[in-house]
């Protein structure tokens, strides 16, 4: 009942997830992710794959010795898909044999695809080669790009209800977490989500305190700056705020 894409930057070294379902709040329960290591846990979804999985994935086991042992242990294996990446960049997947068709996976380099639910086998493959094809895009933007593809696909086969995108870049919390719960048209809001994200949020983020820097940015002004060079940029171009907070009410 969903399709999801679990990868590493291959630049920065970020891990991430983005997932789409017709399931309400799939964010609270298929994506799991680290600082160095990334989990997502779904079909007939068992939470605690995610959690025992990551937890091991970021103390440095491989994935496949992970992977087996949660198979090993739970005897609903049959209906689960978990797909992840480990420390070392290394891929595990698993489709349960009794999951809803069309059901499976792929992968290729430092990127895992998974679905399950879905209108057939070319969702997860218009996902890997949008993923291929958006190189020069940023991590955030790849990622949902390929969820975008798998949508255009056909997606999940009974239709659309939530989305999200969850990404750390080395720090113990996440870089960016986007959710869209409930809505008709999930995937378009989470990019709207994300292009909000990029006018404030991405420039405030260098500020905060990291295990690097305890304090963070403690003088504002580099960041007044930066807003303001970037509602410039915006004007020139003529685009719009896309936070709602930001547009005048009727």
């Amino acid at each position: 009942m969903t399709f999801s894409i679990v990868a590493r930057d291959p630049d920065s070294g970020a891990f991430g997830i983005a997932v789409a379902s017709r399931f309400f709040a799939c964010g609270a329960m298929v994506p799991y992710v680290s600082n160095n290591a990334a989990f997502a846990s779904q079909a007939f979804v068992n939470p605690l794959w995610g959690i025992d999985g990551l937890a091991r994935l970021s103390g440095g086991e491989a994935p496949d010795i992970v992977l087996a042992d949660l198979v090993a242990a739970d005897a609903g294996q049959a209906i689960r898909q978990a797909h992840m990446i480990g420390t070392n960049g290394q891929i595990a997947q698993h489709t349960g044999a009794a999951c809803v068709p069309w059901a499976g996976h792929c992968h290729s380099g430092s990127v895992s695809i998974a679905g399950n639910m879905l209108t057939g086998p070319d969702v997860i493959a218009e996902m890997l080669s949008a993923w291929e094809a958006a190189k020069a895009s940023t991590f955030a933007e790849r990622l949902l790009t390929a969820m975008e593809a798998g949508e255009a696909a056909g997606g999940d086969k009974r239709g659309r209800q939530a989305a999200a995108l969850l990404v750390h870049d080395g720090q113990p919390y996440p870089a960016l977490d986007l959710r869209v719960d409930d809505h008709a048209t999930p995937l378009p809001e989470l990019r709207r989500l994300l292009t909000v994200s990029e006018e404030r949020f991405a420039l405030f983020r260098p500020a905060m305190p990291t295990r690097e820097n305890p304090s963070g940015l403690l003088d504002r002004k580099p960041l007044d700056l930066a807003i303001a060079d970037k509602e410039r940029e915006m004007e020139r171009n003529g685009v719009s705020s896309q936070s709602y907070a930001t547009q005048p009410s009727s």
